[in-house]
């Protein structure tokens, strides 16, 4: 399984944001949202960065609510791992184990085209792991 399939499956829609928000805004719309990470674009809808959960816990730690007043592009990480359509699950799977995040913006010539989470990955992996399990028992019992 692919890109492709969790994106037709889920569909393609993503949370994106201006670096020009100020942290508390971003916060509010990952709780309203009840999402894990919002996806930093620039004028021109390319990903200049990407904000998570895990990124806000860790301003806020370090320097206190004062940070919630910031512009998330000076909070955001800007080397922004991506990956396109045709990649495989094992691939996404590799790369969010060595990255350590649990979000991938899928881009395609430049362009974002949908947003990958851990929790997809976990979903489509059992429902292909379903599949070739009861594929073996239909031909087993056959």
């Amino acid at each position: 399984m692919n890109v492709i399939a969790i994106l037709k499956g889920k569909g393609k829609g993503v949370v994106t944001a201006k670096s020009g928000a100020t942290l508390m805004q971003i916060a509010q719309d990952l709780a309203k949202l009840k999402i894990g990470a919002v996806v930093i674009v620039g004028d021109d809808g390319k990903v200049s960065g990407i904000l998570s959960e895990r990124d806000i816990i860790r301003v806020l730690a370090l320097h206190g609510p004062i940070v919630l007043e910031k512009q998330v592009g000076e909070i955001m990480t800007r080397n922004v791992v991506t990956c396109s359509p045709a990649d495989t699950l094992n691939e996404l799977m590799q790369k969010m184990t060595d990255g350590r995040f649990r979000h991938l913006p899928v881009v395609d010539n430049g362009n974002l085209v949908g947003l990958i989470s851990i929790g997809d990955i976990v979903k489509f992996h059992i429902a292909e792991v379903e599949l070739e399990a009861n594929a073996m028992r239909d031909y087993i019992s056959h």
